[in-house]
């Protein structure tokens, strides 16, 4: 069994030392690191599973160092802060984080966190895994995966919530192809639908709404009774 590799960035040495050792008994490889250029250096020389990284950084901060990850590349992204600021955790998940987790933290739910990031980013079948696709075109609209931004036909931007652009970014990975309200809860969120979870169908909402798609007589994104959704349409992928 592959043994999966987790790259702490921050420039709290005992910190980086404590999580090192723990999420190493968790049966993790870690390497440790304090600041973005070192960071940088550790992604070029091996691959990593996860990046677990501060916000609170010298130099270029860690907002600043996920919105370059995210444009270069999917790892998942755990995101760290002294300040339990809301803003700042939106911010973060906005820029393509996974998850977010303040400071103090008890080391359990790091190891959590972690888990379950790891386990949503190997939810869908190996026949949905996505591929290094930089902007999707389908119905005259487009969604640039660098910049995680929705253009319009008439070349307006329209803005996405994270969970948004997620659930988005997977339909259009899979065109015509029907994804379930578990697969898609997984993906975006790392948990499983529970009887009553309508999250999933509130963002398909807000989707249909933002895609100019009638909820009444979708014809972008359509609901398969008893199944899920699908994005109907043909998607060009460059």
């Amino acid at each position: 069994m592959k043994q999966e590799r987790l790259l702490i960035v921050d420039d709290d040495a005992e910190l980086r030392d404590l999580l090192r050792e723990y999420l190493g008994q968790a049966g993790f490889q870690v390497a440790a690191v304090a600041d973005g250029r070192e960071m940088q250096h550790a992604l070029a020389a091996s691959p990593f599973d996860l990046v677990i990284l501060d916000i609170m950084l010298p130099g270029e901060d860690g907002l600043a160092l996920c919105r370059r990850l995210r444009a270069a590349s999917r790892i998942p992204i755990l995101m760290l802060t002294a300040r339990g600021d809301e803003i700042d955790r939106i911010v973060g998940l906005e820029m393509g984080a996974d998850d977010y987790l303040a400071k103090p933290f008890n080391p359990r739910e790091l190891l959590a966190r972690v888990r379950s990031i790891l386990r949503r980013a190997n939810s869908l079948p190996e026949n949905l895994a996505g591929e290094d696709v930089h902007r999707f075109r389908f119905a005259g609209w487009g969604l640039d995966t660098r910049t995680r931004q929705l253009l319009s036909p008439t070349g307006v931007v329209v803005d996405l919530s994270g969970a948004e652009y997620k659930i988005l970014h997977v339909l259009a990975e899979h065109p015509n192809r029907v994804l379930s309200r578990d697969q898609l809860l997984e993906f975006t969120q790392g948990r499983e639908a529970t009887a009553y979870d309508r999250s999933i169908d509130v963002q398909i909402g807000r989707l249909r709404r933002k895609l100019d798609d009638d909820p009444r007589e979708p014809r972008l994104i359509k609901t398969v009774r008893n199944e899920g959704y699908v994005l109907a349409a043909v998607v060009d992928k460059e």
